[in-house]
């Protein structure tokens, strides 16, 4: 079964609830109808993002850094100072954040879900910590030192910890430093043992962990970007971590997020579902790049199987506004695809309007009602066994111009579903041939559409092959039972 995962901005989610119930709402006082919402959605796991005690360093910088109050007035034009707090990414310990509700609240939460059968995840940042975080100044070991001598170099690149003595800000080399952390030393092995002791930590409060940058601290990466200054790391953190937690917690799972093609190297290292942002970025593309997701689709099982897929979370733009007018079709391709399927607060209602993640107030918008009954819809496709079991083929699409449309067969012993999306500002008709039709019953078949109002034509077979009529940005699931494909 692949895992359904619900993210949710904690700190936001609960201002919210708290103005809509009219008193103060916490992790241990949220209301039966969201954890009823969890369950009938068909969420097998709710992603709690920034739960962890928050940095004051960083709420101190997220108040007074221009560039980002740029993207915060964007967000929120009549911004005050109280909508303004740390980010959840400069983490100076894994305890739970008091303020909402702390440990034992946080627990009680776990609880709740446990008895409807979802599972909790929470966040591991195991790159970078808060400038003030716990463990210095006595242990400044753990994080990457930086010499006088370079500092003259570059000296927006760290931060003076103690007079005269300077440490490395957190960074991905392709980006600017972030300067509200400090960047962990892993070519030193204490700093292996003293993370591994955080996710044992973690592990202990929740059911799943997404690792934040996750590939960042691969053993290639980490050499590259920090060897000069922070000596050569010989041994790999994750391999061993993943291993350390899974002796005591077996069905623990591991998510990365991960980029540069460096998912196949993560899943080797114990990653149960490592990002798959290539599927982001050939459905967000204008036009869709409707080839290359086509081969996408057709990798090894080995490697499908553990990719989580999204449209939407909280490091890139709503999908409303990133997907368009194929936003719908998107959504559809993204739950009838195989592996995890991450679906980020709001999506559903159809929000577009991108949350920094410093905020914890959020700016009111419309929901989008007919987008919020089609993902209902969609979840309950979702249950099908050829979704949560099938393997899945490419379809070799006939017709005028099928440039713009994608077509993939999900199947499993006796359930078939074909999924097509037209992806063009002009309807189209496409056919295609598959032995399934042969003995078809006719009256068995199902079809959702994301057209407005679910208008489709019926698909019109005959022997083995399918013809279907798609309105420009529509996509449809066709579902059935038959005798699976002989080999």
């Amino acid at each position: 079964m692949f895992p359904l995962v619900y993210e949710i901005n904690t700190r936001i989610w609960l201002q919210k609830l708290s103005r809509v119930q009219n008193r103060p709402v916490t992790l241990g006082t949220v209301p039966d109808s969201e954890f009823r919402f969890f369950s009938e959605s068909g969420f097998s796991m709710v992603w709690l993002m920034g739960v962890w005690k928050p940095s004051e360093y960083s709420h101190a910088i997220a108040t007074s850094h221009p560039d980002l109050r740029s993207s915060l007035l964007e967000h929120l034009p009549a911004l005050r100072p109280s909508d303004i707090a740390s980010s959840p990414y400069s983490i100076p310990s894994y305890t739970a954040n008091e303020a909402l509700g702390g440990e034992e609240e946080l627990l009680l939460f776990r609880e709740r879900l446990a008895s409807h059968g979802i599972r909790l995840m929470l966040d591991f940042v195991p790159n970078h910590m808060a400038l003030d975080n716990q463990w210095l100044p006595d242990h400044p070991e753990f994080f990457v030192p930086v010499s006088a001598a370079e500092r003259s170099h570059d000296p927006g690149s760290c931060f003076e910890y103690a007079q005269g003595k300077y440490l490395a800000y957190g960074r991905d080399p392709y980006f600017p430093s972030w300067t509200d952390t400090l960047q962990l030393n892993y070519a030193n092995p204490a700093t292996h043992a003293m993370m591994t002791g955080n996710l044992l930590k973690i592990a202990g409060l929740c059911d799943a962990v997404r690792c934040d940058v996750a590939m960042l601290v691969l053993k290639s990466v980490f050499n590259t970007t920090w060897k000069n200054l922070g000596g050569h790391m010989k041994d790999e953190f994750w391999g061993p971590a993943i291993q350390a937690v899974r002796k005591r917690h077996p069905k623990f799972v591991f998510l990365a997020e991960s980029y540069w093609n460096k998912e196949w190297e993560l899943q080797q290292q114990g990653f149960d579902y490592t990002y798959d942002k290539p599927f982001y970025d050939c459905l967000g593309s204008a036009p869709v790049n409707v080839e290359k997701l086509k081969g996408h689709l057709q990798a090894q099982w080995s490697y499908q199987q553990h990719l989580c897929r999204f449209i939407e979370n909280h490091d890139e733009p709503r999908a409303a506004d990133k997907m368009g007018l194929n936003n719908r079709a998107a959504a559809l391709c993204l739950l009838a695809s195989p592996g995890m399927h991450l679906v980020h607060q709001d999506q559903m209602e159809g929000y577009r309007r991108k949350i920094p993640v410093q905020l914890i107030h959020q700016a009111p918008e419309h929901p989008d009602r007919e987008l919020a009954e089609l993902y209902r819809r969609l979840f309950v496709l979702q249950q099908d066994p050829a979704f949560q079991e099938g393997r899945i083929e490419p379809l070799d699409l006939e017709g005028p111009n099928p440039s713009h449309c994608l077509g993939f067969h999900r199947f499993s012993e006796n359930r078939h579903a074909f999924v097509l999306a037209n992806f063009g500002s002009t309807g189209i008709a496409v056919e295609f041939s598959h032995p399934a039709f042969e003995l078809l019953q006719r009256e068995k078949i199902s079809i959702l559409s994301t057209a407005s109002g679910n208008r489709t034509a019926s698909p019109h077979i005959e022997e083995s092959r399918m013809q279907v009529r798609l309105a420009p940005h529509e996509a449809v699931a066709i579902t059935f039972r038959a005798p699976s494909p002989q080999p």
